[in-house]
């Protein structure tokens, strides 16, 4: 790559080591010539008080929380857990950047890189060495009598919820222009694969592999005899029509984006055109992934017939 090469990067700047570890990352890249961008809301954190290493807080290029935030970027870092690299998502889908996510949260599922490979993981993006992957998003609509109201768009999922605690959602899901059922229930989930792991795995659906592609269409709590989580073509229209009798509900995109849902809203998601990029430092079965996120038990595996086989649970970058 030639040029000055261009990093955004963005930190959970409410955890004070997040902080201190995006300090490490500041200082790293830009010995390397790279230039990185912060954004203006999280700069304060970098460039102002004193540093407890003693060393004086590097310059950084503070840039508006916008869409255009990583515009010419080569790569946006991102440290924090899943919520934070959703919000970097809302900065890096529209130009395209690739998303490293260091985990500094919980599960961290979208995450590529511990906060203990830090250091590691910094000197793999000077080098350019780092794969990119594409993941399915969703675009959303939603219209009242024909008339469009709203357009979101999520990488994990879209759900209609009810909004009165005291009261069911009453909701027909159609499914290629279908009607498919009518579903007294607390809301309903339609998830890309990526989300089949966050709120989609929580409310019952199946985990399904990144590389599969699919639309995933989850009630959550629903007071019906067919009431199981589907998986559809990736070219489906899944629409969820609010009931005139229901008082209301709410549309959240990812649990960061939201919009109001009068009696006969309609809700309509279909697979976008445009995705998110994450970017790959391992190549790593999507199987370990999830032993090594959800720490699932696998001592006494065996592996091939030769007995040799590494354990899942234990490979670095899960």
């Amino acid at each position: 790559m030639t040029g000055t090469r261009t990093v955004l990067l963005v930190t959970h700047t409410g955890r004070p080591a997040a902080v201190r570890s995006a300090q490490l990352v500041l200082r790293q890249l830009t010995a390397a010539g790279l230039t990185v961008r912060v954004p203006e809301a999280e700069a304060g954190a970098f460039v102002t008080g004193d540093d407890p290493t003693g060393v004086p807080p590097v310059r950084v290029v503070q840039v508006p929380m916008s869409p255009a935030a990583a515009d010419s970027c080569e790569l946006a870092i991102v440290l924090g857990g899943d919520g934070t690299l959703l919000r970097a998502a809302e900065l890096a889908r529209p130009s395209g950047t690739p998303l490293l996510g260091v985990n500094l949260g919980h599960v961290g599922f979208l995450a590529e890189a511990e906060r203990a490979d830090l250091v590691a993981t910094v000197d793999r993006v000077v080098e350019e060495s780092y794969d990119v992957e594409e993941r399915m998003t969703l675009d959303v609509e939603v219209t009242v009598a024909g008339r469009h109201v709203a357009t979101h768009w999520a990488l994990n999922e879209a759900s209609v919820e009810k909004a009165a605690r005291e009261r069911m959602l009453e909701v027909v899901v159609e499914v290629d222009g279908r009607p498919l059922s009518r579903w007294g229930c607390d809301g309903v989930v339609c998830a890309t694969p990526t989300g089949s792991t966050a709120y989609a795995f929580s409310a019952g659906g199946p985990v399904v592999w990144p590389e599969v592609e699919a639309l995933l269409l989850v009630p959550i709590s629903a007071h019906a005899l067919f009431a199981r989580p589907l998986v559809t073509a990736p070219s489906s229209l899944l629409a969820l029509e609010v009931l005139p009798e229901t008082a209301g509900g709410v549309l959240w995109c990812d649990g960061r984006r939201s919009s109001e849902l009068s009696p006969g809203a309609r809700v309509e998601v279909r697979r976008s055109t445009r995705p998110v990029r994450l970017a790959r430092l391992h190549q790593r079965p999507f199987t370990d992934r999830l032993v090594a996120k959800f720490a699932l038990p696998v001592h006494g595996w065996r592996g091939s017939a030769d007995g040799s086989g590494d354990d899942p649970a234990r490979l670095p970058g899960g």
